[in-house]
């Protein structure tokens, strides 16, 4: 796993009215602070990658739908340097993952529907500076083939 990177299973509580699913926390281990909270969507076989922050960290889990979720640490001094690390999160998975600064990350729908994911952000974005840092989907910076892997 890389330095830093951290997954909490979520827990499902479904009754006759519904189902609740708690994500985050103040008073889970992963929570640092509050910064905002934002959804996005991500159409059936469409990848949103690669970026990564400076200054903040990433809560991130699919409420519906599945994601092919991968980071990748190019952080000088990680000691985890140039390792790759791959979740699929999301209906059928529900998960958080914590994504630290500086690290790397992109993801691409692997359901057949649109994915809903929410992530809980350590800063609020800044629309005069924001802390995006991106490279394309297919850099050869970064050692991934988003390929289904058949198997």
């Amino acid at each position: 796993m890389i330095d830093g990177v951290e997954v909490k299973p979520l827990r499902v509580i479904p009754d006759e009215r519904g189902h609740l699913m708690e994500i985050l926390r103040c008073d889970d281990d992963i929570f640092e602070k509050f910064g905002q909270v934002y959804m996005t969507t991500t159409y059936p076989g469409v990848i949103k990658a690669w970026h990564f922050h400076r200054h903040q960290d990433d809560n991130v889990t699919a409420i519906k739908g599945m994601l092919k979720l991968v980071l990748f640490d190019d952080r000088d001094g990680s000691r985890t340097r140039g390792e790759l690390n791959e979740f699929f999160i999301g209906d059928r998975q529900p998960q958080l993952v914590h994504i630290p600064r500086g690290v790397y990350h992109g993801w691409k729908c692997i359901s057949q529907d649109e994915a809903y994911v929410i992530n809980c952000v350590t800063e609020p974005y800044r629309y005069e500076s924001p802390d995006e840092h991106r490279l394309s989907y297919n850099s050869e910076k970064i050692p991934y083939d988003w390929a289904v892997k058949m198997g």
